[in-house]
């Protein structure tokens, strides 16, 4: 619509409110059905025995995590458990922060996508070094590298779940190797950011 009748368009701002990301998809993933490979052999370019083989249940795996991380920052969850888990540990020096929110971001990016987590845990990081009265360039620097260590379940990112959904890999073989990775990555996020921070004179 915006290539044919242009940004400013009156049809293209009203198809763009009527139909959000969602009904877009929707409609792609139908015209699969219509659009013909071989018009002459009724030869489409997806048909329902194919679609039936699609694995769903990853799918809808990977597709309520990214629906988990959005209610979790809407609704100000996210935010009460990092700032509870914080108060509770009483950390209040910009390395014991750092470590606190890449432990959260990791444990966040098990249960949603990397995206979603790094948006839930970057304002936690902030609002938490605020309130210890610290620089918060480190903490938000943190939570966005720790938000991309997410190896212990299918959800956590699409190469585990493409991985997971060739059921070559049970789900418990994937926690143990995961959980090991998890560590190594919250070490090497906390050592790797506040020695950037101590290059760049930020620490």
């Amino acid at each position: 619509m915006g290539i044919v009748a242009g940004d400013d368009s009156d049809a293209y701002v009203q198809v763009s409110e009527a139909s959000n990301e969602g009904v877009v998809a929707i409609l792609a993933a139908a015209l699969l059905f219509v659009l013909p490979v071989d018009w002459a052999r009724r030869k489409f370019t997806l048909n329902w025995n194919q679609a039936a083989q699609i694995d769903w249940g990853t799918v809808l795996l990977f597709g309520g995590g990214l629906v988990l991380g959005s209610l979790l920052s809407e609704t100000g969850l996210a935010e009460v458990v990092g700032n509870s888990i914080s108060d509770a540990i009483g950390v209040s020096t910009v390395v014991g922060i750092t470590i606190v929110i890449v432990v959260v971001a990791v444990l966040i990016s098990e249960t949603t996508s990397n995206t979603a987590s790094a948006a839930i845990v970057v304002p936690i990081a902030i609002a938490i070094a605020a309130s210890a009265d610290v620089d918060p360039t480190i903490p938000a620097l943190a939570a966005i590298f720790g938000a991309n260590y997410g190896f212990m379940l299918p959800v956590s990112t699409p190469p585990n779940a493409i991985v997971y959904s060739s059921g070559m890999l049970p789900i418990t073989r994937m926690i143990k190797a995961g959980s090991v990775f998890d560590i190594i990555g919250i070490v090497l996020c906390v050592i790797g950011v506040v020695a950037m921070a101590n290059l760049v004179g930020l620490a």
